[in-house]
């Protein structure tokens, strides 16, 4: 059994999107962020760092994972699943993933931060993380062009990448011409998996109990 402390985050869909497509059995604990339950001292044993996603496997000794791409690529070596054992195939799974852990998270988080929610209006950030975040999803776009996924075969690198890109207009940020990025969104929008685990935790939900494919809300 898997413990999932998460919020509903791109962060944190990237984790129950990654447990309902491997089937792993998992409870999740939800987060609450406005409340800074992030930095309450039992979640900071777990994550010094105070960020969701953290895991918590209760078949291996209780061993905590935070980081999502960390927790992503010990998932994957757990199940076998979705990061391919042949080392240039993996090398490049990894490269991607990387690629979004470093650029496509941070500089969409960033637009989402200068564009939705600072108070004070600061058209210079806004343009640099907006201008940044497009030019990440071309990057994107050109990869796509005769593939299906990221790596060709379907991976951990397009289970991170996916919950941060499908945000691009609450960034701000216009995909027209990306054609190759829209058909590959609406192609992950398609997986079950990644529809049910886009709604972990569930809207309006505490202390959801899941088990891949099936939610049992704990009221």
């Amino acid at each position: 059994m898997i413990e999932l402390y998460t919020s509903p985050t791109p962060n944190g869909y990237k984790v129950s999107i990654m447990l309902e497509e491997t089937g792993l059995d998992y409870s999740v604990h939800e987060i609450d962020l406005a409340k800074q339950e992030q930095k309450a001292p039992a979640f900071l044993n777990m994550n010094p760092n105070g960020r969701i996603p953290v895991i918590l496997d209760r078949e291996n000794d209780d061993f905590v994972v935070f980081e999502s791409g960390a927790i992503l690529l010990y998932l994957a070596e757990k199940t076998g699943q979705f990061l391919p054992e042949e080392p240039k195939a993996r090398s490049r799974v990894i490269q991607w993933l990387m690629f979004q852990m470093g650029g496509v998270g941070p500089m969409m988080g960033q637009a989402n931060v200068f564009f939705r929610y600072f108070e004070e209006k600061i058209p210079a950030a806004i343009h640099r993380y907006q201008h940044e975040g497009q030019r990440l999803l071309a990057v994107l776009d050109k990869q796509l062009a005769g593939r299906k996924y990221l790596c060709d075969e379907y991976s951990i690198a397009d289970i991170a990448t996916w919950p941060w890109a499908v945000i691009h207009e609450w960034s701000g940020i216009d995909i027209n011409g990306l054609v190759n990025l829209q058909a590959w969104l609406q192609r992950m929008a398609d997986r079950p998996a990644v529809a049910r685990g886009r709604n972990i935790p569930q809207r309006g939900s505490r202390d959801d109990t899941t088990r891949a494919g099936q939610t049992i809300i704990v009221r």
